[in-house]
């Protein structure tokens, strides 16, 4: 009896410091879904930051909150049955967005500012948000309109994202849920050093955006996103320069479109859409480019497929993708293009470029007729080096015998996105302007007549296309070509 007393006083004697652990509700957080519980936990996090760090854990309950401020060596742990609830904007809870004193003009609102935020971190090192609980962007908004001081639609004190980090290293974002995002549910801008695993997110617009970052991995992921793009890496103007996106590998992940909301709770009900759904994206904005970037064994459901796009005067080079399986897709399977947008500052004089892209071993099936695979770069700057490998495609068909012929939209300034150049001269495969496109093993098929060929390529040289299985309508021509040189044709 004795023993036990005293062990309960050396236990009880311990302080949150030594233990390395600051819950929330220690500091005030009630965790009831009524009080607003985001002073508490910068409080907590405020403590451990004096004490050199340690984890932050909120248990089960939920927690109405505005901006909550991580800090370096911060694990902000999310227990099974806790929730971050947003606060709605009539809290003014949120902090305002920061004074960006550069280039608002090149990159979208929400890529510009991040103060006005969940939760957001700016140079900060060695931070991390884990567990299994959720983040609730009941009270975000989904509109793009942020401005400096956070004026949004006249509304002050809006919270934009869910979460939003800056220039931070050493990163490890696992095993939480987040639901309706806001305009981003995670933004991250010249982080580098990163993990992002085993997250699910179920949002109302983009799922992850990974910006001017390097060294990262992204796997076991599964994000749902029927209004927007559910990864997308970029490579905007704000930092102020032209920084690369580059060494990022993404692998083991679900994208999907269903119905926001219906990924959760398990009903899975496709949504109806007419602009973009989940997908995998590089670009718009493209002020330095991607390099070095690897995608992998990954599954899409009702969603666009991939797409590609540089074209604000950067560098598209040496990207991989292997091990794709995609079903029922919006608009194109596999789009990549080179643009003269060139949303950045005017003396930079130098062309969008595209080169060294491999992908292989792609199935999919039910897709929109209205795009093939798309491979298009500028008249006087082609893509170069792009290798298709084992791909089968399975579309609804429906093509025009006179799309053949149809001058499809140079690129130039326009928006870079195929809704709006409308159906494709071909139904499989249409190319242009490229030098060293390699198709091999190409299988194409689909449920009603297309009287388009299997594949067009127009300014195509120094090419292959070899073992294409694709049927076409009497009096079409499985390939055709325009103004090409030097490309072999072969079936084995």
């Amino acid at each position: 009896m004795k023993l036990t007393l005293v062990l309960s006083s050396v236990i009880c004697a311990i302080s949150v410091s030594a233990s390395g652990i600051y819950n929330v509700r220690d500091f005030g957080a009630k965790g009831d879904g009524v009080t607003l519980d985001s002073p508490a936990i910068n409080a907590a996090i405020e403590a451990a930051v004096a004490d050199g760090g340690g984890q932050v854990m909120l248990p089960a309950g939920t927690y109405l909150s505005g901006s909550i401020r991580l800090k370096s060596n911060i694990d902000l742990h999310l227990s099974a049955g806790c929730t971050i609830l947003a606060a709605p904007d009539s809290l003014r809870a949120y902090d305002e967005s920061e004074s960006f004193g550069g280039f608002p003009e090149y990159q979208d609102g929400g890529h510009t500012y991040f103060h006005n935020s969940l939760i957001w971190a700016e140079g900060q090192t060695n931070v991390s948000i884990t567990g299994h609980g959720m983040i609730d962007g009941k009270g975000l908004t989904r509109r793009d309109t942020e401005r400096a001081g956070n004026v949004q639609g006249g509304s002050i004190g809006t919270g934009d994202k869910a979460i939003a980090l800056k220039q931070c290293r050493r990163v490890t974002l696992r095993d939480f849920t987040v639901y309706r995002g806001g305009h981003f549910a995670v933004i991250m801008t010249g982080c580098d050093l990163s993990t992002l695993e085993n997250l699910t997110i179920d949002t109302n617009r983009d799922g992850i955006d990974i910006d001017c970052c390097k060294y990262m991995t992204v796997s076991n992921c599964r994000i749902n996103t029927p209004h927007d793009d559910a990864l997308v890496l970029k490579s905007s103007y704000a930092l102020k320069r032209p920084v690369l996106c580059e060494h990022i590998a993404v692998t083991n992940c679900n994208i999907t479109g269903y119905k926001c909301g219906t990924l959760l709770d398990g009903t899975y009900v496709p949504e109806e859409v007419n602009w973009v759904c989940g997908r995998f994206k590089l670009g718009t904005e493209s002020n330095g480019g991607y390099r070095n970037i690897s995608l992998s064994n990954s599954t899409f459901m009702y969603s666009s497929g991939l797409a590609f796009e540089e074209v604000d005067q950067g560098i598209m080079e040496n990207i991989v993708v292997s091990n794709i399986s995609m079903s029922h897709v919006h608009h194109y399977p596999i789009y990549i293009t080179t643009g003269s947008r060139n949303r950045g500052p005017a003396e930079v004089k130098r062309k969008s470029s595209a080169r060294d892209i491999q992908i292989s071993n792609v199935v999919a099936d039910d897709c929109d007729s209205l795009c093939s695979i798309i491979v298009t770069g500028l008249p006087d700057k082609p893509i170069r080096n792009v290798w298709l490998d084992n791909i089968r495609l399975h579309f609804n068909g429906g093509g025009a015998r006179e799309l053949v012929n149809k001058e499809y939209r140079e690129q130039a300034d326009n928006y870079p996105e195929p809704k709006f150049a409308g159906w494709t001269p071909a139904y499989g495969l249409y190319a242009r302007h490229v030098s060293g496109l390699h198709a091999n093993n190409l299988t194409f098929a689909y449920s009603r007549p297309d009287y388009r060929p299997a594949v067009v390529l127009d300014d195509v040289t120094d090419s292959s296309i070899s073992n294409v299985d694709a049927p076409v309508e009497p009096g079409v021509d499985k390939v055709v070509m325009f103004r090409c040189g030097d490309v072999r044709i072969s079936d084995n």
